[in-house]
């Protein structure tokens, strides 16, 4: 079986010569892939302190040998025997990429978990350079690694790193010119070796070993099926599920899971042999701020004390002294004047000088609302999201809310995208992949559409709540979390399939870098003015449009039984949930704008908040529902919300009548 692979090797170097070299970055989630990879291509992708931030490949190009070479960031993964998406996205890249360069970062600090990927990759027979990433932390933790016995026992290329400090980062390259396979020899239980040589004799050759592919079918893989029915007969096929069903008859436990104990029983002889540990006498204050921050009762303290910094600093701060000055100082007395004294001199035409400087005006409306309104308030909710997620408050904020999610049937690495859905709902919804079960993406891609604000939005409606008691606060969060967890509730308990169990490593608490704060910070903010600002001057442009061809003013006559029946709340607020169609913080921000000019009434801005907060996920959010769950769940997801948000609305609204409720 060893020969075949070593001449498999041989023919790929042959077919090889005419592809593209590639450096393919593998390894456990929350490994520092991201800042090996920034620092290879100088390109930024965003890194933070917990799991799940790749979800998608990431490219890149580097220099090597003085050639431009492709780099790939993929998904952190548990084990290469895939259970989520993003695990079966990172195993089909190394089972198709022909002469890649593998390099597995790994974290110093968990060699166990580390070398059972190593483990696989050797048993796939690539050549890959191990780099044992944190090897500050681990030497914190009294951890020390053997690192030439780790050499001389797996064959493997090793070195040590730590990549926020870029430490040794230059030696990866160095080092990829003298990759090898290697040499971990596992040997399973003889019933299981008898039947992957059997399996691994009907596959046909390819970039990682028969023997791997093999295991993978034995364990049950069904990822693997479409690669199987392009290559094999039904009937042969058929002969390998034969002999999988026979093998897996003659144990009480699944295979998948023997296979593992084999390779782990491995591991630990190697970890034993090359891991030192010295006792630490005194917990590090981090370590104790950790523990105390997922404490059942100290953990709501520190829970209670971010939220109200994140009160003071986004609501008040952001929303309140950095929107004033931007919006009456910046914009009311210099912008705003110097564009309408130009377009009057420049423009003869009365429609383009409205076009632009009117009363839905490209220059003063979309840039009023997109720099004035949002644009500092989104800046400090990033800063404040930024250090959350480096410091690794985020995972335990996660943790502390578990209670909470269980009880609408979601637990797991479900709560993690539902967190994460605070910074952008749209690439919390690609992170739904890191799910294991059909279900939970299901559950979790409706919540977050339905009632997660994304940052810019939550940044708008925490402007509008600046101004009231903390009762309206309470109001609005305890309505939106109500019909979340009813709304999860039922899901949970009518959509067929099983709940992921709950494995969520925590991260160590970590002093967060003010550099990686500014780039993250400063990468956000791009995205946003690349992403929102251009749909904020096309809503700009449409309402223009329905403006001057009547339309809008006989939408708001068709709405008003709705808008101002239903909801209680001024027909001008129609503009605004048309405009939440195409991004819902620029509807938010039509509602900041008519409370800032005193429109609203705070019964109004709280009912005209909530049905904001549940309304239809913006259109770079439903392309993505589109794009993970098809067109179908995708439609009546939207369908579902819209009318969920406005029923609610429209509840709130009567009930706040008839109680003849003050705020």
């Amino acid at each position: 079986m060893r020969k075949r692979g070593k001449n498999r090797g041989m023919e790929s170097k042959d077919i090889n010569r005419k592809s593209t070299k590639k450096i393919i970055l593998v390894g456990n989630p929350n490994v520092g892939k991201s800042v090996v990879f920034n620092y290879l291509t100088g390109k930024y992708v965003v890194v933070s302190n917990y799991p799940g931030t790749t979800v998608e490949v990431s490219h890149g190009t580097t220099k090597w040998r003085g050639k431009n070479i492709t780099v790939l960031d993929t998904p952190g993964v548990n084990s290469l025997l895939p259970t989520s998406e993003d695990e079966i996205v990172t195993r089909n890249i190394l089972l198709n990429e022909k002469d890649a360069l593998i390099v597995q970062v790994a974290d110093a600090k968990n060699l166990r978990r580390s070398l059972l990927i190593s483990s696989q990759l050797s048993e796939m027979g690539l050549p890959f350079l191990l780099v044992l990433n944190m090897e500050d932390e681990a030497r914190e933790r009294g951890i020390k690694i053997n690192y030439q016995e780790l050499y001389s026992l797996t064959d493997a290329r090793v070195i040590s790193t730590v990549a926020t400090q870029k430490k040794n980062l230059e030696k990866i390259t160095e080092e990829l010119g003298d990759l090898r396979e290697a040499t971990l020899n596992i040997s399973y239980p003889p019933a299981l070796e008898e039947a992957i040589s059997q399996i691994a004799e009907f596959l046909p050759e390819e970039n990682i070993s028969p023997r791997s592919i093999a295991i993978m079918l034995l364990s049950g893989d069904k990822s693997l099926k479409r690669w199987l029915h392009a290559r094999l007969p039904e009937s042969r096929i058929n002969e390998i599920e034969a002999i999988r069903r026979s093998c897996q008859a003659g144990f009480d436990q699944p295979i998948s899971y023997l296979i593992n104990q084999v390779r782990l029983e491995k591991v630990d002889e190697i970890v034993r042999l090359v891991t030192m540990i010295k006792p630490i006498k005194r917990k590090r204050l981090s370590t104790r701020i950790g523990e105390l921050s997922v404490h059942p009762f100290w953990g709501v303290v520190i829970l209670i004390g971010v939220v109200y910094l994140l009160y003071q600093v986004i609501g008040v701060f952001g929303a309140g002294v950095a929107v004033d000055f931007m919006e009456k100082t910046v914009f009311g007395e210099y912008i705003n004047p110097f564009f309408m004294r130009w377009t009057g001199r420049l423009v003869p035409m009365a429609w383009l000088r409205d076009l632009l400087v009117g009363q839905y005006g490209l220059l003063t409306m979309a840039m009023t609302y997109a720099f004035a309104l949002i644009l500092p308030i989104i800046t400090f909710f990033f800063i404040a999201f930024g250090l959350m997620e480096d410091s690794g408050y985020l995972p335990r904020l996660a943790v502390m809310s578990n209670k909470i999610f269980r009880l609408i049937g979601l637990n797991g690495k479900a709560i993690l995208p539902m967190i994460l859905g605070l910074g952008c709902a749209t690439m919390a919804t690609l992170t739904t992949r890191i799910l294991e079960s059909k279900r939970d993406r299901i559950i979790v891609t409706l919540l977050l559409a339905l009632g997660v604000p994304c940052s810019a939005q939550m940044a708008v409606i925490f402007g509008m709540l600046s101004g009231f008691s903390p009762m309206m606060v309470v109001l609005w969060a305890g309505v939106v979390g109500l019909v979340l967890a009813v709304v999860g509730y039922l899901a949970a308990r009518y959509l067929p399939g099983e709940s992921s169990d709950f494995v969520l490593e925590l991260p160590p608490i970590r002093l967060p870098r003010i550099g990686n704060i500014l780039i993250k910070t400063l990468s956000r903010i791009e995205w946003y003015l690349k992403e929102a600002v251009p749909l904020f001057a096309l809503s700009t442009f449409i309402l223009f449009i329905m403006d001057k061809t009547g339309i809008l003013i006989n939408i708001e006559k068709g709405a008003s039984p709705l808008i101002k029946g239903v909801l209680g709340l001024p027909v001008e607020t129609t503009q605004a949930f048309l405009i939440g169609f195409l991004r819902r913080d620029y509807g938010a921000a039509g509602l900041l704008a008519l409370a800032r000019a005193h429109t609203l009434s705070a019964e109004q801005i709280l009912v005209a908040l909530v049905t904001m907060t549940l309304f239809v996920p913006c259109l770079a959010n439903f392309l993505v529902i589109v794009k993970e769950r098809g067109w179908k769940i995708g439609a009546a997801i939207s369908g579902f919300i819209l009318t969920v948000a406005f029923t609610v609305g429209g509840l709130l609204n009567l009930i706040l009548k008839i109680t003849g409720f003050k705020i």
